[in-house]
């Protein structure tokens, strides 16, 4: 068997992830270390596997539906991809057409949208309070429907980006440093700055930031989160980043300068977001239908940015950090100065040095998908990866 390969595997064998088969995956910090390293490790083989010319399709059938509350490209098409990997067929549930948009119930729709589903990938950021606790409507709902025996199976749920965490992008971040930088162990002591910088939009959700401190203080770094008074994140996610960190022999603070999170950082992560207290006003005026309140709140939010256009990541301030190189990462797509926008959150020559490395970290995602979903599928994933490797079907007849 093919060295790399074989290790992966072993790596499997010794962790403990038991508990991830027929479950879902909503936030990265209700999954211990050994189920988050096991995401990784499945990703990896299957990205290897792909690259190899061997096929990793576990499905002869089957649907992965997608619904996206918000826009999304990147998101979208690696939760397709993933599937298609696997040898899921993908549905995208388009609200506006189906029976929603005529009052159909959580509970009804869930179970409708899932008689041969295998996963549901749900993105639903906007609204604070609101996504996560939809996430978990459907979970209930389909997991009634199957001990009801009208599903065969439960579909597994899988977290797309909710109000609360954003677990596909945070995890393919962080197996972009792991593998930037050599592997867990030459993380230790490194500083990370998630740092917020400014958009000339409003509303951008909070769960990149608050999934980034979620996760990346599991790994011994030193985190910071910077952002301008008044844009703080939620405070529960914050609790969370300061047990990681004190758990893990990293640290974890914060600051209201840019430059202080970028002085000596080995990696940035300049990425605008609402202020927690906004956001939740936000879903309040939505709640009650005021129109106008939206409108106003929104005015008062753009005024509010407009204070902090030096919150911009610059070649200044990339030259504060480690070896005046640290590495830029950002989920996209980015506010760029005078190209997508004439302020915003990088400045284009900071951009375009990081061009490539920008887009090697968001092709970590369609993997980290499909590992969440054969964890969750396969009852023993080391032994399909093995059975996998044997068969050694082509991916395609070159």
């Amino acid at each position: 068997m093919d060295k790399k390969l074989q290790g992966y595997i072993d790596k499997l064998n010794s962790l403990n992830f038991k508990k991830m088969y027929e479950g879902d995956f909503f936030l990265t910090w209700e999954k211990t270390d050994d189920e988050i390293e096991a995401v990784f490790t499945v990703a990896d083989a299957l990205r290897y596997m792909r690259e190899n010319n061997i096929s990793t399709k576990v499905f002869e059938s089957g649907l992965g539906v997608s619904l996206f509350r918000d826009n999304s490209t990147r998101t979208r098409f690696s939760f397709a991809s993933a599937c298609n990997l696997l040898g899921l067929e993908v549905q995208d549930l388009d609200e506006g057409k189906s029976q929603i948009a005529h009052g159909e119930t959580v509970r009804e729709t869930a179970n409708m949208i899932s008689f041969m589903a295998d996963v549901i990938g749900i993105r639903d950021d906007m609204y604070i309070g609101k996504g996560n606790k939809y996430m978990h409507d459907v979970v209930d709902a389909v997991t009634q429907g199957h001990e009801a025996g009208v599903l065969e199976q439960k579909p597994t749920l899988v977290n797309l980006q909710c109000d609360i965490d954003h677990p596909t992008q945070c995890m393919a971040d962080m197996l972009h440093i792991l593998h930037t930088f050599g592997g867990a162990e030459k993380l230790k002591g490194k500083k990370i700055a998630m740092t917020w910088a400014y958009s000339p939009s409003y509303g951008k959700p909070l769960s990149v930031p608050q999934g980034v401190i979620g996760l990346m203080t599991r790994f011994g770094m030193d985190v910071v989160l910077a952002h301008p008074e008044g844009y703080e994140v939620m405070p529960e996610v914050v609790e969370v980043a300061k047990k990681n960190a004190e758990a893990s022999g990293g640290s974890f603070s914060m600051t209201n300068s840019m430059e202080e999170a970028f002085r000596d950082a080995d990696i940035v992560y300049p990425k605008s977001w609402a202020p927690f207290a906004a956001m939740e006003k936000r879903t309040n005026l939505y709640g009650e239908g005021d129109t106008e309140g939206i409108q106003a709140l929104e005015k008062e939010l753009l005024a509010q940015n407009a204070g902090h256009k030096d919150w911009c990541c610059t070649e200044d301030l990339m030259a504060l950090t480690k070896d005046k190189k640290a590495l830029y990462l950002h989920c996209l797509p980015a506010d760029i100065n005078g190209v997508s926008c004439e302020e915003g959150e990088v400045e284009a020559s900071v951009f375009d040095r990081y061009r490539d490395s920008l887009y090697r970290q968001a092709s970590y995602k369609p993997c980290i998908i499909a590992a969440m979903i054969f964890l969750a599928k396969q009852k023993d994933p080391a032994a399909t990866l093995e059975a996998l490797t044997r068969r050694n079907a082509p991916r395609h007849m070159k």
